[in-house]
């Protein structure tokens, strides 16, 4: 017969609990992007994309390439709030030095 708290005599309750795993989910990453214009020059994106990005010469001369012939280019992909620091440093770095270049984060994706 059970007891008060429904354990069958001997001590089992007779159910088995299986332990439940945590899972989290895997932060939202986002790609930060350089638009092309007509007045910013090319060193100074390939300078950009070596400061900020971490790129090496010919890695951020074919970023620029990209941004110059496609009209966008992707620096690199990074958590959400990595890529938004980014953009923030990116923006005020071109406007300290009066370019109008401009820098954006869209979700991984879209």
């Amino acid at each position: 017969m059970p007891n008060k708290l429904g354990n069958k005599p001997g001590g089992g309750s007779g159910l088995v609990l299986e332990r439940e795993t945590a899972r989290t989910a895997e932060p939202p990453l986002f790609q930060v992007i350089l638009l092309n214009d007509d007045y910013t020059p090319m060193e100074f994106v390939v300078e950009v994309l070596q400061k900020f990005f971490g790129k090496s010469t010919d890695e951020a001369v074919a970023i620029m390439l990209q941004v110059h012939q496609k009209g966008s280019g992707i620096c690199g992909v990074y958590m959400q709030d990595v890529a938004a620091t980014r953009v923030s440093q990116v923006v005020q770095y071109a406007r300290d030095w009066q370019h109008p270049l401009q820098c954006l984060m869209e979700p991984v994706g879209d």
